[in-house]
């Protein structure tokens, strides 16, 4: 038997490998990232056969800087960026387009146009999710309407779609040869298109869309043996067996596994997950319904999703458009050169605001500039528009659940941030919570791959190796914490209404 899982982590800016031991450390990362394609305003895009090199690149890093082979490696995860949609000939394994990435807004036509006979909330009930330009249904829809001779070739069957968790297992088990076109039930249940309570395809939804049913993957659950890397990986031979979205993938690895446990995930941007065990609760309060998990032949656990589009993205946005820092620890030390946020309030509905506003016609506005302000005001601002969208999601989660929460996990890359995490303790009112392995994404789709493979034994082992390492308790006066968020939701009333007929 080998001593390790690896984890391979499609991320939105990053791919990355992950070898963990049995007390779910990490033994060796590789990681590389990929171009972000911005061909006009609203429109993100990824190279989805640079992603594909670049997975292959990092399992061979992960594997030589531990200087280990496909023998010491058990079995093998993947967990992903969702929502990005991928399209390409099964025959030849050349994407039609570049992948179209969650974040992009381009299919707010198709939206309308969909949302005129019912609403956004056309398909809620079934599918747990409103009509929005984040979800992979409309980005699908765009290809096969706008590149040329698509429709046709899907049509004919040579067209298969897949998000990225899709795209990597089909190339890691042959490609056009016999890649396995499969992908897990959190994956699909956010297309828009798979039933929450039969977790199939449903055949009215894609016809609605224009969506031939061949071009989708199988559903499976999110911990079994899909197949095996072909002979020519240096993985060959090696079971692929968990695949969990990256959302799921991380609130696993945090060993939140029942009916009232949750986690925040700062990435790219926020993600919070509350699960609601074998409950499914529609949200009336802006959330997403949303499957937690499957593990094989085992009931479906059911989760409510807040999602932030822009969070860590702004920290970068603040890098790469308007250079005021270098790197993105450097907004820390920015932000500590002044004592608070000088009134001023970064909105950053650059994608439309998502959870719990859906408005898609919300445009990024910073708020209460005076003369007095500086750039260490506006990093300030932009830690904060962070705990602030948090807040409003964990107020959605308690009015929909009727719990309170008691303390939050966190995770992701702005979790070392020291000043975000105490103003978010602040906010909320309650302790924020830091594991020793903050790679938490990663690590659950270890957990799952190594559950199947009986590598671990069951959730108990996986509980047994969460560890705390910080813990931030709110210490700012409570009438100051309404203050600032009271002229916070001010603040994003002021980003609505901006997006009509004749700007995008």
């Amino acid at each position: 038997m080998g001593e390790y899982i690896l984890a391979i982590d499609q991320g939105t800016t990053s791919s990355r490998a992950i070898i963990f031991d049995k007390k779910g450390s990490i033994v060796s990362v590789g990681q590389k990232e990929h171009e972000q394609i911005f061909p006009r305003p609203g429109w993100v895009e990824h190279d989805a056969t640079e992603i594909w090199h670049n997975v292959q690149e990092v399992i061979g890093l992960a594997l030589s800087r531990a200087d280990l082979t496909r023998h010491h490696i058990e079995a093998i995860g993947i967990t992903n960026q969702r929502e990005t949609a991928v399209v390409w000939d099964k025959n030849t394994g050349e994407p039609v387009y570049n992948a179209i990435v969650w974040q992009d807004t381009r299919t707010q036509d198709i939206v309308d146009r969909l949302a005129a006979d019912g609403g956004t909330d056309r398909f809620k009930d079934i599918v747990g999710l409103p009509l929005a330009t984040y979800f992979a249904g409309t980005k699908i829809a765009w290809i096969l309407e706008n590149v040329e001779g698509a429709r046709e070739r899907a049509e004919r069957g040579d067209l298969i779609f897949g998000t990225t968790d899709t795209w990597v297992l089909w190339n890691l088990t042959g490609g056009p040869e016999d890649g396995v076109h499969v992908t897990d039930v959190t994956n699909a249940s956010r297309t828009l298109f798979m039933d929450l309570e039969t977790l199939e395809w449903r055949d009215d939804i894609l016809e609605t869309f224009g969506v031939p049913r061949s071009m989708m993957p199988e559903i499976r659950s999110s911990s079994e043996v899909y197949g095996h890397a072909e002979d020519s990986s240096l993985l060959r031979e090696t079971p692929i067996a968990g695949i969990l979205g990256d959302q799921q993938a991380a609130t696993f690895g945090q060993a939140a596994f029942a009916a009232g446990e949750s986690k925040n995930t700062y990435g790219t941007g926020n993600f919070l997950i509350f699960q609601t065990g074998e409950e499914k609760i529609l949200s009336k309060n802006g959330l997403l319904t949303t499957i937690g998990y499957k593990l094989g032949d085992e009931p479906v656990q059911y989760a409510l999703e807040g999602s932030i589009a822009v969070t860590g993205s702004l920290i970068q946005w603040l890098r790469d458009q308007l250079g005021i820092i270098r790197s993105a620890p450097e907004v820390e030390e920015l932000a500590k050169d002044v004592d608070d946020n000088g009134g001023v309030y970064f909105v950053p509905a650059f994608s439309g605001l998502y959870a719990p506003y859906w408005r898609p016609d919300a445009r990024g506005a910073i708020v209460g500039m005076t003369r007095y302000v500086n750039k260490g005001h506006i990093a300030r601002a932009a830690l904060e528009a962070v705990a602030f969208q948090t807040r409003d999601v964990l107020d959605a989660v308690n009015a929909d659940a009727g719990v309170e929460l008691s303390e939050l996990r966190v995770d992701g890359g702005m979790v070392a941030n020291d000043t975000l995490m105490q103003f978010q303790a602040d906010l909320l009112r309650v302790p924020v919570v830091r594991p020793v392995v903050a790679e938490t994404t990663a690590l659950g789709a270890a957990y799952a791959a190594g559950l199947a493979v009986g590598f671990w034994k069951d959730r108990d082992e996986l509980s047994a190796n969460w560890q705390e390492d910080r813990r931030w308790e709110p210490k700012m006066d409570e009438a100051e914490a309404d203050r600032t968020l009271r002229l916070w939701r001010k603040a994003v009333t002021k980003s609505m209404d901006w997006v009509d007929e004749d700007v995008r």
